[in-house]
């Protein structure tokens, strides 16, 4: 993947998927990837901002491996949400809205059409309370199917009011029938853990560890004390999740901001892409440097390749308009694909995106310190 560094290009890196110009107030979010059977691929975004009612996605397709795109559908009443395949079927799982239900969708012809969540029996999983979520990993393990969320719990403050928690159904349950699912306890964040305003948690990564446990890996929010992730155990039958503050932090590259984590056996390595903070003093405004990041043990982690970057480092400024953020990705062969939340040239700010974009990191495995030839 070559690297975008010119401040005056007029495209984004990578393909575009979809533009949403800043005038319209309607900036694009939550991108999600899933390769599909026979090598087609998904993508989706939501919409959020002044101009957007925040709860509706879009699904967009590509057969010629992402390098032009077509749209497969609108979706209303779904947000913040994970698109996954499971058992030959495709998925939408987040929430209803902004701070909606949790919902849960099935799609059996590639995305072109989805249920409606209109009852607990079809896909209305939680109605009581204001949920949150992003695009975040869904991991088979022990015959059960997981995902994280959280609630927020006063509804007042974001961030410090997020309780973490877990869902699981078995495997081979019909995944839209709310009696199927489990909800762990709700997990909250103590803001006397860590420095800043508004310190809180959220985005978690359900990942196997290599003991074969269960652990929920979340962003933290926590400026100035910020680049730290959090692991919370998850129990075996799914009910509980407990958090230990004196080791459950870890230094993490790209904690300050949304990132997925998935497990490559080839490696036996744990891969993300992360938003690697090169000016401090503007961390929590940084998110135009996309590094690939990688680990054995979930604990300690090491920044394989800078993939995309703009303007890093005492360059940057608060009112900068660019951003690779909350990049969603999966394996493909040798090969990783990603979906970025792409804030670019014309954007409203770094943070409200006007493109989605798709990019490809061929022989992704070669960045490997252990793979690189000594000097």
């Amino acid at each position: 993947m070559a690297e975008k560094s010119e401040q005056d290009d007029q495209k984004p890196p990578g393909a575009v998927i979809a533009y949403s110009p800043a005038e319209t107030g309607q900036y694009i979010g939550c991108p999600g990837i899933v390769i599909l059977p026979g090598g087609a691929c998904l993508a989706s975004h939501s919409f959020f901002g002044p101009g957007s009612t925040c709860d509706r996605m879009r699904v967009f397709r590509s057969e010629d491996r992402g390098e032009t795109w077509k749209h497969a559908a609108d979706i209303e009443g779904q947000f913040w949400s994970t698109l996954f395949l499971h058992n030959g079927a495709l998925y939408l799982m987040g929430t209803s809205a902004e701070w909606g239900h949790v919902v849960i969708r099935r799609s059996t012809d590639c995305g072109k059409t989805w249920t409606q969540p209109r009852d607990r029996r079809t896909g209305l999983l939680l109605a009581e309370g204001r949920y949150h979520s992003a695009p975040v990993p869904v991991v088979v393990h022990r015959g059960r199917i997981w995902r994280s969320m959280e609630d927020m719990h006063p509804t007042v403050v974001w961030g410090r009011n997020f309780r973490a928690f877990v869902m699981s159904a078995p495997a081979d349950a019909d995944l839209l029938d709310a009696d199927n699912w489990t909800a762990s306890n709700r997990l909250r964040f103590d803001p006397a853990w860590l420095q800043g305003e508004n310190p809180g948690w959220l985005e978690g990564n359900v990942v196997v560890t290599p003991e074969g446990n269960l652990v929920n890996i979340l962003r933290v929010h926590a400026v100035p004390d910020y680049g730290k992730a959090a692991v919370a155990e998850i129990s075996e039958d799914g009910r509980t999740v407990s958090f230990d503050p004196e080791t459950g932090f870890i230094e993490f590259y790209g904690g300050l901001t949304k990132f997925t984590i998935r497990y490559d056996p080839v490696t036996n390595r744990y891969w993300s892409l992360v938003n690697k903070v090169t000016n401090p003093r503007n961390a929590e405004f940084q998110r135009n440097v996309l590094a690939l990041v990688s680990s054995a043990d979930l604990r300690n982690w090491s920044v394989e390749s800078i993939i995309l970057r703009h303007r890093e480092g005492e360059a940057l400024l608060q009112g900068d308009k660019y951003a690779f953020q909350y990049a969603d990705w999966q394996f493909e062969g040798d090969e990783i694909v990603a979906a970025s939340r792409t804030a670019f040239r014309d954007a409203h700010n770094f943070h409200d995106a006007n493109y989605l974009t798709f990019h490809r990191v061929p022989g992704f495995r070669r960045f490997l310190s252990s793979a690189r030839p000594s000097p």
